[in-house]
């Protein structure tokens, strides 16, 4: 078994669905990491940091049992897992959207089944399935949990209901099928094991990496924002900005002119830019934002 070295901490990478997404994630948090197709141990620009690839539903396990100091997963597999890691931050990412992923117990559409008890005595296919073992024990409805080896929207017409995942709940609808329960709610999670977790350096280097994958989330939906104004203008100006944003504003070499500069919603560009250029604003720029740390 591969052990983490004192001076060096080992990183799991979730292989699958969230790989190309935490990649994205590193990349704006300042590491670039590079995926070789024929290679688990990808590359990384930090000479501190060992990376290797894991599928998400079993990094728990390799992070508890110190085989990486730490990881990202989703919650659903820790708890799937029963794993005893640190949770060390939520970062609400995923393969598609920033929303959390559900896990849902569906029926085709068709099915007369409209509520959980009606599904007693059935099979339900899933890979969650301690999850769902727990899930129907819990209010007393005898079922048989069946692991499912993917494809399991299709399953749903064999058996008698599934636990998929699902983000938008495209696939539940592509496959005509209907929601009847939520299960539970997952989000990608930072953990590491309570060994790494209490070595000094490893547990400022994980802070270090989790304040800057926070950081990164926190910027995905926001731009900057900079202007000129006259300062006859400026109090106009204030009010049109979001009223709990703190802009800054710098006087010019033109006594009479300051600049602001603000950090906003990406949505909101689109009504404040004609609103500020009425109001009088000139040279007015927005820009991307990698990372926004409170």
């Amino acid at each position: 078994m591969l052990k983490p070295s004192p001076n060096i901490l080992r990183l799991g990478i979730p292989k699958g669905s969230l790989e190309n997404a935490t990649v994205d994630l590193f990349a704006k948090a300042g590491w670039r990491i590079s995926i070789n197709e024929r290679s688990y141990f990808p590359s990384i620009d930090d000479s501190t940091i060992e990376t290797v690839l894991f599928r998400a539903q079993e990094m728990s396990r390799y992070v508890e049992e110190n085989v990486v100091d730490v990881g990202l997963t989703g919650s659903d597999w820790i708890k799937e897992n029963n794993s005893n890691v640190h949770e060390v931050a939520e970062l609400v990412y995923s393969k598609a959207t920033s929303r959390p992923a559900r896990w849902v117990l569906a029926v085709p559409a068709e099915s007369s089944v409209q509520r959980p008890e009606e599904l007693r005595n059935g099979v339900i296919a899933t890979e969650l399935v301690q999850v769902t073992r727990q899930y129907f024990q819990e209010r007393n409805i005898p079922v048989r949990v069946e692991f499912s080896w993917g494809a399991t929207e299709v399953k749903a017409r064999l058996l008698d209901a599934i636990v998929d995942i699902t983000e938008t709940g495209s696939s539940i609808r592509a496959n005509n099928l209907r929601i009847i329960d939520t299960l539970l709610t997952s989000t990608t999670r930072l953990i590491a094991n309570h060994q790494a977790w209490q070595e000094p350096w490893k547990r400022e280097k994980i802070e270090n990496i989790a304040l800057l994958l926070q950081g990164a989330i926190n910027a995905r939906e926001k731009i900057g924002l900079k202007l000129n104004a006259p300062k006859d203008t400026l109090e106009a100006i204030l009010k049109i900005l979001p009223a709990e944003k703190s802009p800054t504003i710098s006087a010019l070499a033109d006594g009479t002119w300051v600049a602001v500069e603000v950090i906003v919603e990406e949505k909101q560009e689109r009504e404040l830019i004609p609103l500020l250029k009425r109001a009088g604003a000139t040279g007015l720029i927005s820009y991307p934002l990698n990372k926004v740390i409170p």
